[in-house]
């Protein structure tokens, strides 16, 4: 378990709508700073914030943040992008590109902070997936979220014996402005972030955050065809 009392907290992506809940909430739960990162970071308003200028996509703007954020105790990464195109009809450069955000991003994120983690005592990495890691939705963003899904299963063991607790957390949709035009029922942000949070503490591995997510996991012991009910309609 890792506590946020007195915590040096890097948030990726911490614009966004779960990012700027990552941001506050560490600090009310007594964080004692929070590096709050974005390809464009904004003014906090907060001395325990440190707006930090990263691109997750970029070794140079990585490698820059884990030297500036030396004292970092927990990371959250939660930088992500959307792509609705479906696999067929998708060009391949935009998934490309969305992998490098979703997949390689956060993985070269979490290789970066590895050793600055275990030199400060162990701390926690917190990986953002989604509901859709467990389920195919015939597009791009759900393939990327099932691979980073696969990444931190083998970072969380790799990880262990140094003392560093990797969580995953799984969400369904949730009301931030990556997907404001969608018209479906959305989850709080601010409910998502406290149960990751709760989790974090407890000394969870994975955390299911809604229940959208409870039952994605749910389905896994399905066969396909349990699964995706449109097959047998297909043939």
């Amino acid at each position: 378990m890792t506590s946020l009392q007195g915590a040096v907290v890097l948030v990726t992506g911490a614009n966004g709508g779960l990012g700027t809940e990552f941001v506050h909430q560490a600090l009310e739960r007594g964080a004692a700073k929070v590096y709050a990162t974005a390809r464009a970071p904004r003014e906090w308003n907060d001395d325990r914030v440190v707006p930090l200028q990263l691109d997750v996509t970029d070794a140079a703007s990585i490698a820059a943040v884990a030297a500036q954020a030396s004292d970092t105790t927990v990371v959250v990464n939660n930088a992500g992008a959307s792509a609705p195109s479906t696999m067929l009809d998708a060009d391949l450069d935009e998934v490309r590109a969305l992998f490098e955000t979703n997949v390689f991003g956060p993985l070269a994120v979490a290789q970066a902070f590895a050793p600055v983690l275990t030199a400060n005592g162990g701390g926690a990495l917190v990986d953002i997936h989604s509901a859709l890691s467990w389920y195919a939705a015939g597009n791009a963003y759900s393939a990327s979220k099932a691979a980073f899904w696969s990444i931190t299963n083998s970072l969380r063991l790799e990880l262990a014996p140094r003392g560093t607790q990797v969580v995953g957390v799984h969400l369904g949709y949730t009301d931030t402005p990556m997907i404001a035009d969608l018209d479906v029922p959305k989850g709080r942000a601010d409910d998502i972030v406290r149960r990751v949070y709760e989790g974090v503490e407890a000394g969870e591995h994975e955390i299911l955050a809604d229940d959208t997510a409870v039952w994605a996991k749910s389905t896994l012991s399905r066969t396909v065809l349990e699964q995706y009910p449109q097959l047998a309609a297909a043939s």
